[in-house]
């Protein structure tokens, strides 16, 4: 049985293979430069303002975890609708459970006004 692990472990021993050696070859070919702006953050060309002590929004947060949630259900969907005839009722019933309490976070979501980008 374990013979059908092989090739995962030559992929994950291949794919830890590769990654050092792209490692090694970038610190023994890549040029050191250390000057001036190199070690400033990069912010899309911008420089920076203020410092990482300012607090971030919630509204940041929000639309974050809206975006877990809503990954999460697609998630779950597309495997349900694989099978979804070999499931019958109660799988169509379940998934419409899914649905509806997502459903109602996002109705939530909109009534607190959290996709809201003033």
């Amino acid at each position: 049985m374990i013979e059908t692990f092989y090739p995962i472990l030559f992929l994950v021993l291949f794919a830890c293979f590769l990654a050092l050696v792209m490692t090694g070859l970038s610190i023994f070919l890549g040029r050191r430069t250390r000057m001036g702006k190199k070690g400033q953050p990069y912010e899309c060309g911008i420089d920076p303002e203020g410092s990482t002590k300012d607090p971030v929004p919630v509204k940041y947060f929000l639309v974050a975890i809206s975006f877990i949630l809503f990954d999460i259900e697609v998630i779950f969907l597309l495997p349900w609708a694989v099978v979804a005839r070999d499931l019958g009722m109660f799988g169509f019933v379940a998934i419409l459970t899914f649905v509806v309490v997502i459903l109602v976070g996002y109705i939530y979501e909109i009534g607190k006004g959290a996709l809201k980008w003033d």
